[in-house]
């Protein structure tokens, strides 16, 4: 005999003021671990943390107040025609956990999960997702809209995708969660339903009303809410305090992008400690002539001189950028047309050495021959 959705999933009928609904609930204690990191991590993210990653203003009490929110959809397109047939929402209540899974076991049955979704939405200050300011809101945006409910104002988001970007896409192959659960949080998932098969086991369990294939979905759905806690709680870790975790230098160097914005000397912390952990080439490059570029913003220009120098040095390719901010410097701070000269020629020289591209090649000559031309009256 086949069993039903609420039987495979521990689910329930539940009743709201638009309909009913199956909503399958499971409760944790925070001790419990999700890959490497147990859930209450989560609970330990400073308030400034929270405020930096969403770039609002969660509440003093803001990692109790957000909700942990992902959705299994009957298109990954989006638009009016795409459902949420399935929104995972976790919260922490007390010493507890609790992921409820509010699922429609028809479309009529919108009506009711968007009532129940208004009501969980009121309670919380914000809302964690993966991608959710590209799909998620959106989607449940428009679902409140064509069902005449406003979408609640007041709620913050912290859309984990960009700071895993900031973090992982240099030494990453992609920045997909199961990668991210995989490389970072130590979480391997096993005989999990790809993500873009779920719309057709939901169109399939519509036409027969077997629901044997809904049971991947859900654990699929369960896995994605926990694993956005812990990595918020990872995130959160590295940002506040990161002494005990065994980051990359490339890591270092996404959470200083992160922390810049906002804290411009926490951020250089982070990249100084990049550049000391070895970070390696094209990335270390690439730090040099952003830390020269900010120590030439403040005018602090032995420091830009060193970064500029320490590019020229450790760059395995030829690179014009640090040649032209010194020659720049000489020229216009100070003053000292020779000495600009000199280090154009010398960068010109070099480039035609490596084979450098004609169009690089064609600024250092122009550069160096108005610098002649300057020099040349300057004598005068």
């Amino acid at each position: 005999m086949a069993s039903s959705v609420a039987e495979l999933v521990g689910g329930r009928e539940e009743v709201t003021p638009h309909g009913r609904l199956l909503v399958a609930r499971r409760e944790y204690q925070l001790h419990v671990r999700h890959g490497e990191l147990p859930l209450g991590s989560a609970l330990e993210a400073p308030p400034d943390v929270l405020r930096l990653l969403s770039r609002q203003s969660p509440s003093e009490s803001a990692p109790k107040r957000l909700l942990y929110l992902d959705t299994e959809t009957t298109g990954l397109a989006g638009g009016t025609g795409t459902y949420a047939f399935l929104v995972g929402a976790g919260f922490f209540d007390g010493d507890r956990f609790v992921l409820a899974q509010y699922f429609m076991r028809d479309l009529d049955e919108e009506p009711a999960l968007i009532s129940a979704m208004a009501a969980l939405l009121a309670d919380f200050d914000g809302v964690v997702t993966y991608n959710g300011r590209g799909f998620d809101l959106p989607l449940l945006e428009t679902r409140f809209v064509l069902s005449r409910r406003p979408w609640p104002q007041h709620l913050s988001h912290l859309d984990l995708l960009p700071p895993a970007r900031r973090l992982w896409s240099s030494r990453l192959p992609d920045c997909r969660l199961g990668t991210i659960e995989a490389r970072v949080l130590g979480l391997e998932r096993v005989d999990d339903v790809p993500g873009a098969l779920i719309p057709s086991l939901y169109f399939h369990y519509l036409r027969s009303r077997r629901a044997e294939a809904l049971q991947p979905v859900f654990e699929h759905n369960r896995l994605d809410v926990l694993s956005l806690v812990t990595l918020t709680g990872w995130v959160a870790r590295a940002l506040a305090d990161p002494e005990g975790l065994d980051l990359t230098p490339e890591e270092y160097v996404g959470l200083g992008r992160l922390w810049e914005g906002a804290d411009e000397e926490r951020g250089a912390q982070f990249y100084h400690e990049a550049l000391r952990q070895g970070l390696p080439s094209p990335h270390r490059e690439r730090l040099l002539l952003r830390l020269g570029r900010r120590a030439k913003r403040k005018g602090r220009w032995s420091e830009a001189l060193a970064f500029w120098n320490e590019a020229i040095a450790f760059a395995s390719g030829f690179d014009p950028r640090p040649w032209e901010e010194i020659a720049k410097y000489h020229e216009h701070w100070r003053r000292d047309l020779a000495a600009a000269h000199g280090v154009a020629a010398r960068a010109l020289a070099l480039a035609e050495a490596e084979g450098a591209q004609e169009a690089v090649q064609a600024s250092l000559a122009h550069r160096l021959s108005r610098l002649t031309r300057r020099s040349g009256l300057a004598i005068r």
